[in-house]
């Protein structure tokens, strides 16, 4: 054989393919998906197997969950203990499902967001609600598969006798897919499972009076009922939950907002809904508020919020829905597997899929019975029968030299090598024809059962057998009897896990927050690397003045404004006052990259819109173009406009702010400094007011290459200014027309 025989050739991209989609499978069917007809997922499935078979009822002690998940590790579902752990303290949540199905003993977290201990130091066993899922598990109503190592049998699906899956919900993640099934409350979801088997043909808006919306064991409310019928109808939508709230007056002429219940996408994040209320009330982010509290103890939730004397709650509230997760959404996805195929379900099919199961175990379970009551009530007819002719069974037993040769006298008549007290009894015993199970019941039979008192029961069993013989035929032959039968255990169930509806349905019209802001004074500090902070005026005036010369800008505007940034290229970038961090006068600040999208480009002038707005920009490029702009201009929702126009290779060589003073001075000059050292000044009316789209006019004729680097705009009273850490004089500067050739610049004095 040649080395190349060893090598199969495989088509990457081809193998690659069929691996992912294999992997794909393995996730969406054995990982993360429920079943339709139990409502769980492999590993909860395999959990509650377990902890059967460890024999953990709910009327047994408590076992340490390290031996449950050992057990479901080692023999079921070889995963990881961690993930399986995780599965088990969820089942143990009444705050996740509306019938939880493990018994926790210990530390297994709470609604705060608090951690399981770890699951050497917990215990747990099955609930009662479990039980619904496990009931009848030994009568061969579901198939069994061996498990990973073919070392032992685990069950398919479980016969659950409950819609687990609309009662607790599931939420789960696949590949290219995820399921997010809202828990529901179990006395509606019993009450629509018996409608759908009255009427087969039922409508979701008739199943709905049953099945309002789905029952959060966190109680809230659901602000969006009307769409909760559209959203059964295609299996999938968006459930929009808010806090319940009360009202109190509290101390000094304040009244409290007091949060009693939680939305369920919230549940095990209490802590950091509270966190998020302080960190709004430290920042100030709502003025009304005074204190926040959490006062939640074992009687139920209480987050304290102290409102301020004389301030709107109803508005407070509206902004607090809008910033917390006091409103929050739940994506609701009826995902779940039928036949190895994921389907996005509706209400009624749901129901449906629950329906089909339950007539296919409850069968089962009737024709379990009924074969047990055959093979009994064969057992006490042939104890009833011999009991007539018990003294013939007994010559037969003391004649026989072994119980192979009883037992072939009882069922086939053979006499031979049997000693008898008479002919007349060998002739009788020659016409017996028991059956197997009746020989073996006969042999095995105490001489108790020869009492009068116990005869008599063996006949009351016969009857009670044929009596229920009856029934079970009727039902497997009737549908609407197994019906009644599926109804009676169905109503138990209710009675057992009924409860109030903690979920309120509403339907709130989008009421904005009317957000009341006090205006006050902010400086903008940025330093010569960019990085930008805000602080209030109490702290700049308090601030040393060789701190402040740290700073390359320093701009004073409004905290409502916004700030503009206007660079070499052309560009104006807009950042909102309420995006720059505040801080203190020590702290570093943000980039001015990470505020607004300016990249490498050099800011040449940092304004507040505000002072923008009422002001003109003298615009001065590298080629020689000047113009003034309104600051009207610059007027834009837009994060970043062009500022003015430039050619290829142009840009911008300086910028200046002009008041409405300035504009209007008839002593105002222009300076133009150029690279090569060439000056020009001019009068600032000479320069025309363009829109910023235009290009502008000629302020200085240049030299071949040579730019302009600097522009400026003096009074008459100013004497110097200062160019490149130079002082240079401003009446040496010869006053020309607009577009002249500049005249050599002496720099320094």
């Amino acid at each position: 054989m040649s080395k190349t025989d060893n090598f199969i050739t495989i088509d990457f991209s081809e193998e690659m393919k069929n691996s992912y989609r294999d992997y794909a499978m393995s996730v969406i069917i054995a990982r993360a998906l429920p079943d339709v007809r139990d409502g769980l997922k492999p590993v909860q499935r395999r959990i509650l197997y377990a902890m059967r078979e460890l024999g953990l009822h709910p009327d047994k002690p408590h076992r340490k969950s390290a031996r449950i998940v050992g057990d479901t590790m080692g023999k079921y579902h070889p995963h990881g203990d961690s993930s399986i752990y995780e599965a088990l303290v969820r089942m143990t949540e009444d705050y996740s499902l509306s019938i939880p199905l493990v018994d926790g003993h210990g530390n297994f977290g709470s609604i705060d967001g608090d951690s399981a201990a770890a699951m050497r130091y917990t215990e747990a066993r099955l609930s009662k609600g479990a039980l619904s899922l496990l009931e009848n598990l030994d009568k061969g109503l579901v198939d069994f598969i061996p498990n990973f190592d073919d070392s032992e049998q685990e069950p398919v699906v479980l016969p659950a006798t409950i819609p687990n899956l609309l009662i607790n919900g599931t939420t789960g993640i696949a590949v290219g897919m995820a399921t997010n099934i809202p828990p529901h409350n179990p006395s509606e979801v019993i009450d629509g499972v018996i409608a759908y088997m009255d009427k087969k043909n039922i409508s979701i808006p008739e199943l709905m009076k049953y099945i309002k919306a789905p029952d959060f064991p966190t109680g809230g409310t659901i602000i969006n009922a009307d769409e909760i019928e559209g959203m059964y109808e295609r299996g999938e939508g968006k459930i929009k939950i808010r806090a319940k709230h009360e009202i109190e007056k509290g101390d000094n002429g304040r009244s409290n907002i007091v949060i009693t219940e939680i939305p369920y996408t919230v549940a095990g994040n209490k802590t950091k809904l509270v966190e998020s209320l302080v960190t709004l009330m430290k920042d100030k982010v709502f003025d009304e508020m005074y204190d926040v509290r959490d006062e939640s103890s074992k009687e139920g939730i209480r987050v304290v919020i102290e409102v301020k004397k004389d301030r709107d709650i109803d508005n407070l509230l509206n902004g607090l829905y809008k910033k917390t997760a006091l409103e929050d959404t739940y994506s609701m996805n009826l995902l779940a597997v039928k036949e190895q195929q994921p389907i996005v379900f509706n209400l009624k099919s749901l129901i449906e899929e629950f329906v089909v199961f339950q007539e296919e175990i409850y069968t089962k379970e009737y024709k379990y019975l009924l074969d047990k009551a055959y093979a009994r009530l064969e057992i006490v007819k042939g104890l009833i029968k011999a009991i007539d002719v018990i003294d013939l069974i007994i010559e037969i037993l003391r004649g026989s030299s072994s119980i192979k040769q009883a037992r072939a006298c009882l069922i086939h008549g053979d006499t031979s090598d049997i000693k008898f007290k008479s002919e007349k009894s060998k002739k009788i015993a020659a016409t017996l024809d028991f059956s197997e199970r009746q020989a073996e019941a006969i042999l095995t039979m105490q001489l108790s059962k020869l009492i009068g008192l116990e005869i008599m029961k063996l006949h009351e069993e016969q009857d009670s057998l044929l009596s229920s013989i009856t029934e079970y035929e009727l039902i497997l032959s009737d549908e609407r009897e197994l019906f009644k039968v599926i109804k009676t255990r169905l109503r138990s169930y209710k009675k057992m896990f009924a409860g109030e509806r903690k979920t309120l349905l509403h339907n709130v019209e989008k009421v904005e927050y009317k957000e009341e802001v006090k205006i006050e004074d902010i400086y903008v500090l940025i330093d010569r690397f960019g990085y930008t902070k805000s602080i209030d005026s109490a702290s700049y005036n308090r601030a040393q003045a060789d701190t402040l010369n740290e700073y390359a800008h320093i701009v004073m505007m409004k905290n409502l404004d916004k700030l503009c940034i206007f660079t070499a290229e052309g560009n104006m970038y807009q950042v909102k006052a309420s995006a720059i961090p505040k801080g203190k006068l020590k702290d570093k600040g943000t980039l001015i990259q990470s505020l607004c999208k300016i990249g490498k480009e050099e800011p040449l002038l940092f304004t507040g819109f505000e002072q923008l707005y009422e002001s003109q920009l003298l615009f001065a490029t590298k080629n020689g173009y000047v113009k003034l702009v309104s600051g009207t201009e610059f007027e834009t929702i837009r994060s970043m406009i062009a500022s003015t126009k430039l050619d290829d290779g142009d840009a911008v060589a300086g910028i200046c702010m002009l008041t409405a003073a300035d504009a209007i001075a008839v002593d105002r000059k222009v300076i133009m400094l150029t690279e090569k050292g060439t000056s020009l000044g001019y009068n600032l009316e000479e320069v025309s007011e363009l829109k910023k789209t235009s290009r502008g006019v000629k302020g200085i004729a240049l030299d071949a290459k040579d730019q302009v680097s600097y522009v400026g705009v003096f009074d008459s009273q100013t004497d110097t200014f200062m160019y490149r850490d130079k002082e240079l004089s401003v009446r040496k500067v010869r006053n020309r027309k607009r577009g002249a050739k500049g005249q050599k610049a002496t720099l320094t004095l």
